[in-house]
This record gives C-alpha cells, structure tokens and sequence, in this order.
C-alpha cells in the first residue's frame, strides 16, 4: 500500500513538473513577441515600405544575360523544338501507314473470307453475281414498263381532253 501512495505523489509530481515547463515555455513566448506599435495603417506602411526594400535589393543582384547569350539560347530552344517536331511527326506518318496497311489487310481477309463461304453453301461465286445481273436487269426491264405505262396513261389522258374540248365546241 505505501507502495501505490508512492507511486501516486510520483505521478502527481510529473504532471506538476509538465505544468510547470509548459507555463515556463508560454511566458517565454509571450516575452520574445514585439509588442505591436502604432496602428494598423502605420504598421502596413511599413511593411509595404520594407516589400519594396527587400524587391530592389533583389533586383540588384540580378546578372542579366548579354544580346549574344540570348541568340544563342533561342536557338537552341528553335533546333530543339525542330528536331521533337520531325521525331513526332514521322512516329505520326509511321503509325498512320501501319493503321492503314492492317485495314487494308483486314479488308481483303473479309474478302476471302465471304469467297469461301459462298464456295462451301455450294453456290460458286460466278452463279451468285450472274443471278444478281439477271435480278437487275428484272428491276430495269420493270421500271421501264412502268414508265411505259405511264406515258400510255398520259397520252391517253390527253387525248380524251381533247376530245371533251372538241365536242364542248
């Protein structure tokens, strides 16, 4: 028991010494900060007043290149966007030959592919467009008689005003 007494005033006795150092740390702080004179105008006076201080002696150390270092930069920045410009541009034409060769090649696969289908449903390829020419040339014939029939029809429309003219006469 005297033991845990003990142990309580020790425990006691660091958060005492903590409280201590952290009021000692604060009044150290409250003692290092300046105390603000004049008013809030005179103060941003001043600041503003050492900005341009601090800019100007800034300014001064300043090494500006000469007219020769400023040619010679340029033009290195000229060849270089020159030279990325060309790498660029044939990586461009490159992959557009490529995309265009495999659609190429795409394409005419498609072709064969159709070809050997067509040769195995037992219909050669030859039969199947002959039979296309032959329902074209239907199509054609039909729109010719259609047309046919349509003139007959309006000559014949014709002909009969003319006859209602003549006998109203």
């Amino acid at each position: 028991m005297a033991e845990n007494i003990a142990d309580k005033e020790a425990l006691k006795a660091q958060k005492d010494a903590e409280k201590a150092a952290k009021k000692a740390k604060q009044d150290r702080i409250k003692q290092s900060k300046p105390k603000k004179e004049g008013n809030v105008l005179s103060r941003a006076g001043k600041t503003v007043k050492k900005f341009w201080k601090d800019f100007i002696g800034t300014v001064k150390k300043i090494v500006w290149p000469s007219g020769k270092q400023v040619l010679k930069n340029s033009l290195v920045v000229l060849a270089t966007i020159l030279v990325i410009g060309l790498v660029v541009f044939g990586i461009d034409r490159g992959l557009s030959f490529v995309i265009s060769q495999g659609s190429k090649l795409a394409v005419s696969a498609g072709e064969q592919f159709r070809a050997e289908d067509e040769t195995t449903e037992g219909t050669p390829a030859e039969e199947t467009s002959a039979e296309e020419e032959t329902s074209a040339e239907e199509e054609t014939s039909a729109e010719e008689e259609t047309s046919a029939e349509e003139e007959t029809s309006a000559v014949e429309e014709t002909s009969a005003e003319e006859e209602t003219s003549a006998e109203e006469e």
